[in-house]
């Protein structure tokens, strides 16, 4: 495996593979590894053939009381991780590299990114698509692959490709999750063992959300309103459940077309999201 820790590394091994007429595959992650971002590796691979990881804890995603200094980081891990996967490329930026001192130029989504985590989190898609732009600019890859974890952001990046005709598909993977159904997430490593075992209520909440579609439930309230108090009931602290349009990200009232469950809550001082499809 290939270690890259400036910018131009990584272009000279990008040229070189496109030499060979290769199809370059990139999962742009913030590190802290766990089988979620391996499962991102293996869809790359599948698609590609050669599989660029990159690590980069992004400073403009995050807010000015959220978690930038604590995120957890653990480089010797990670290198193992993607070794073993078979990443061909780890690129390793530095923060000095990746924004000038300087730095005055925003990519901005304006339509998908007002709700949910976007108008939890304010900035932190600005901060999203500057980063991927950058990282699409420099690795310049065939595909790029994104977990739905990450509903939100995955859909963002699908906008954004579509309307700066960046040459690059994107592919949006199935969420992972431990065996007892808790989504996989870096930032699973805060919680304490009872906040952990409580924030089961999510996937939980979630899968009964889908049992009653099924059944034949259509009131987008009812549905929210139930997994809300799963949350409550478990001691979290409900940030937004909502259900939404899964092209568009509008409310709906009644699942009259695809839709999206989707919840942020807090369990002690850890945010986590997840979500599901219904419809």
């Amino acid at each position: 495996m290939i270690i890259c820790r400036s910018i131009d590394a990584m272009r000279s091994q990008v040229r070189a593979w496109r030499r060979e007429g290769l199809r370059i595959g990139f999962v742009p992650t913030m590190g802290f590894l766990h089988d979620g971002h391996l499962s991102l590796v293996d869809a790359a691979a599948r698609r590609a053939d050669r599989v660029v990881l990159s690590i980069f804890v992004n400073p403009t995603q995050f807010g000015p009381n959220e978690d930038f200094e604590a995120y957890p980081r653990d480089a010797a891990r990670d290198e193992a991780l993607c070794r073993a996967r078979g990443v061909q490329a780890l690129f390793y930026p530095e923060r000095a590299a990746m924004y000038a001192a300087d730095h005055s130029t925003w990519v901005v989504e304006e339509a998908l990114t007002t709700g949910l985590c976007g108008r939890s989190r304010p900035g932190h898609f600005r901060g999203v698509t500057t980063v991927v732009t950058k990282l699409f600019n420099i690795v310049q890859p065939d595909v790029a692959v994104f977990g739905r974890k990450d509903a939100q952001q995955a859909l963002v990046i699908e906008r954004m490709v579509r309307d700066l005709d960046i040459p690059v598909e994107v592919v949006v993977a199935p969420i992972c999750r431990e065996a007892d159904g808790l989504a996989l997430s870096s930032r699973n490593v805060y919680l304490s063992p009872d906040e952990r075992r409580r924030a089961l209520c999510l996937s939980q909440g979630l899968r009964a959300a889908e049992a009653r579609v099924a059944a034949g439930e259509r009131r987008a309230a009812v549905l929210c309103a139930d997994l809300a108090a799963a949350i409550q009931a478990a001691g979290g602290r409900v940030d937004y459940v909502e259900c939404v349009s899964r092209r568009t990200l509008a409310t709906l009232s009644t699942l009259d077309e695809p839709a999206l469950l989707a919840v942020a809550a807090f369990f002690g001082r850890t945010r986590l999201i997840d979500n599901a499809y219904l419809g």
